[in-house]
């Protein structure tokens, strides 16, 4: 069983940088492809970002390309996603994720249902 914690959440005002983290047990961290999601109050779950198993791929949705960046820390078991420039409509829960095969990552990344295991979320506010 995979367990997985986000951290690392918070108020900022707009403009503002903030990192989260998610930390991994229960599985050899190093050969898992990991993903980040968000939701708003209201909205659907949506992707963010991924990456995979070796560090080698990443992934962004439009929305957050050259803001936020996605790292993974193998000896730590844990995948980061650094966000600057926020703004309010970052405003979510945001949660991590694992589950996609290493083969079909390259196209099932963005999709919710190829992520078997998630975390509880952590609440990233952004004030304008």
């Amino acid at each position: 069983q995979v367990q997985l914690a986000e951290s690392g959440g918070g108020s900022v005002q707009a403009g503002g940088s903030l990192r989260i983290s998610c930390a991994v047990s229960g599985r050899t961290f190093s050969g898992l492809n990991m993903g980040w999601f968000r939701q708003a109050p209201g909205n659907e779950r949506e992707f963010v970002s991924a990456i995979s198993w070796s560090g080698r791929n990443t992934y962004y949705t439009d929305a957050v390309k050259g803001r936020f960046t996605i790292s993974r820390d193998n000896a730590k078991n844990t995948v980061y996603l650094q966000m600057s420039s926020l703004s309010p409509e970052d405003t979510a829960v945001y949660y991590c994720a694992t589950g996609p095969e290493s083969a079909s990552f390259y196209f099932t990344y963005p999709r919710r249902a190829a992520y078997r295991y998630w975390g509880q979320g952590t609440q990233v506010t952004i004030s304008s």
